[in-house]
């Protein structure tokens, strides 16, 4: 079995939607807790660093089909409401990105440059 690919981002987010971040994802949707699962993704964490409003998002890919999985995922009108929501809060780092269904992405991936296990 391959090793999962692991999977860090970083988008900002607006000042003024701190509070409702959080308390959406005190409580997200089970459609789509549910297609993240579905879609091969799993300890998916995501940080926020309020002094410089930069959330870091880290996950683990176990699937063979990462760009299937993701047009998955993308297909799912709860997703896209959950993203058109959220996507209003944040601010890309992805040049010229338009949101989350942007193909360019949303979240700018970053790379591993050191791991300890």
């Amino acid at each position: 079995m391959p090793e999962p690919k692991r999977i860090a981002q970083i988008v900002r987010l607006k000042r003024e939607s701190i509070p409702a971040y959080k308390e959406c994802h005190a409580a997200v949707w089970p459609a789509v807790l549910k297609q993240i699962k579905d879609c091969n993704i799993s300890d998916y964490s995501i940080y926020l660093d309020e002094t410089s409003l930069t959330l870091f998002a880290s996950m683990k890919y176990t699937g063979s089909d990462f760009e299937g999985d993701m047009e998955k995922m993308k297909a799912n009108p709860e997703v896209q409401r959950w993203w058109a929501m959220t996507d209003g809060m944040q601010e890309s780092f992805v040049e010229g990105s338009t949101g989350s269904m942007d193909p360019r992405g949303w979240w700018r991936e970053l790379e591993e440059v050191f791991r300890c296990e």
